[in-house]
Order: structure tokens, then C-alpha cells, then sequence
């Protein structure tokens, strides 16, 4: 099978380790890393992850065009850079890749950038893109239509420098049609990468469904995970809640009780 070809915006502390997870899979090719200024002494990230190899090359984004895109085509970009970046959507879409954005927050007028270059190509958009916090938004939801009457509490655990509350706390707190002020309780201590927990409370017990992000590594694979998923898909507007429960539906259908 020929390997696909995926571009990578952003080079940052979380970027960095996503090319590192791009570049050590074998049905991947990273072809290029876009960041806003290039290191000098380091032209190829491939250099930059610990590779003898020279490939993918590093390019500025004022240099990224669609020159550069018709000469460097990809099957798809992910985005780990920032949500300015989301003005070159419109680009990458007539070039016609595929794009997933893990950035954490869009205003208004990034959203409706997004959307417009949706009608072009598949785009998944996804604030929090690790495996684990998407299957528990479907396994909460699912467990609160199986007891509507219990009640529920988020907890968010970061880093003591992260101010703002959890984005992804927010999402949950959302998918269960929660008010995030009475219901989002947030925690700051030390080094955590960051912690979600809901708890279901009821008469005589407790449950409580957790993710916890060990290391920033597993955005990554949340990232290759949704890009392998979108490469089938039409043009238009995708979350990884989308395609969860796409899955959750086919493998409850498969299981026998």
C-alpha cells in the first residue's frame, strides 16, 4: 500500500512531538512542516525528531502558497500551530488535501473560515483529539441517557500555569447539556498534562468515567487516528465525536450479549 502524503502547521511543543509520531508511521510520509520561523541549522524536521535522513522540510509560513502546495502535494494536512493559521484553510482546500485542526479554540470569524473551505474538502475539527477524552464524551453521554436522574460533575486538572478553564472540560460539560459555571470544577497543581473526570453520583454509589493524558504524544496518534478515518469522507464538517459514535454503532451492532 502507498504511503500517504500529510503536512504538518506548527513546530511548537506539541507540533514537534506530533511529527515525531507522523514520521514513525510507516503508512505516513511526512512531506513538509510548515512553522512560522525557521531555526537556523535546521532545515528538515526529520534532523529535528533524530533522524540521520534529510526529509520533510521545514517552510515559513509566509512562504507557504499555492505554489508550494501545487509542488508539495499532500493527501492531508494536520494543524498543531495556532488558530490564525486557520486563514490558509481556504489554500489547502482547493489543493484539494484534507485537513484536521486539534487547535484548542476558534473565534467566530476562524469558524467561519473553517466552514467555507469545508465545502471544498473534508475538514475534522477537534479542540481535545486524544482517543481517550473522545470515547468518553460518547460513554458519558451514553451513560446519562441510561440514568438521567443522577448527578453529574466535571473535574479538569492542569498545570498550575493554564488559566483559562479547560476547553475541552466546556465540551463535556456541553454534550450533557450542563451549565459549565455550576457543574466544571477545576483543579491546578504541578506538571499535569491534563486530567478530565466525570462523576455520576447516586443513592449508595458513585461512578466515575476519567482520562488522563500522560504525555502529549497521544495527540498525535489522536491526529493520525482522525486523518486515516477522513481520507473516506466527503467534503464538509467532521468531529471525533462524529466518528466515535460511527464506530461505538458499528461495534455495538457486531457484539453479541
Amino acid at each position: 500500500m502507498e504511503a500517504i502524503n500529510v503536512g504538518l502547521l506548527g513546530f511548537g511543543k506539541t507540533g514537534s512531538i506530533v511529527a515525531k509520531e507522523l514520521v514513525n508511521d510507516k503508512s505516513l510520509n511526512l512531506k513538509w512542516v510548515c512553522r512560522r520561523n525557521i531555526v537556523p541549522g535546521f532545515a528538515h524536521a526529520s534532523h529535528a525528531v533524530g533522524h540521520d535522513d534529510s526529509f520533510a522540510p521545514f517552510v515559513e509560513a509566509k512562504q507557504f502558497s499555492q505554489e508550494f502546495l501545487r509542488k508539495n502535494p499532500v493527501d492531508f494536512v494536520i494543524d498543531f500551530s495556532s488558530n490564525t493559521a486557520s486563514g490558509l484553510y481556504e489554500l489547502i482546500a482547493s489543493s484539494g488535501a484534507k485537513i484536521v485542526t486539534a487547535i484548542s479554540k476558534y473565534d467566530l470569524s476562524e469558524m467561519e473560515k473553517i466552514k467555507s473551505a469545508s465545502a471544498k474538502t473534508a475538514i475534522l475539527y477537534s479542540p481535545n483529539i486524544t482517543l481517550g477524552i473522545n470515547w468518553l464524551i460518547i460513554a458519558s453521554k451514553v451513560l446519562k441517557g441510561i440514568i438521567p436522574h443522577a448527578d453529574i460533575e466535571v473535574v479538569e486538572e492542569h498545570f498550575r500555569a493554564k488559566k483559562e478553564v479547560s476547553g475541552t472540560a466546556l465540551r463535556i460539560a456541553d454534550h450533557l447539556n450542563l451549565t459549565a459555571k455550576d457543574h466544571v470544577n477545576s483543579i491546578r497543581v504541578g506538571g499535569i498534562v491534563g486530567k478530565h473526570e466525570i462523576i455520576f453520583g447516586l443513592p449508595y454509589q458513585t461512578i466515575r468515567l476519567t482520562h488522563e493524558s500522560i504525555s502529549r504524544e497521544a495527540f498525535g496518534t489522536g491526529a493520525i487516528f482522525a486523518a486515516k478515518w477522513l481520507l473516506n469522507k466527503p467534503n464538509g464538517m467532521y468531529s471525533m465525536e462524529q466518528l466515535f459514535h460511527e464506530k461505538f454503532m458499528k461495534t455495538i451492532k457486531e457484539l453479541e450479549f
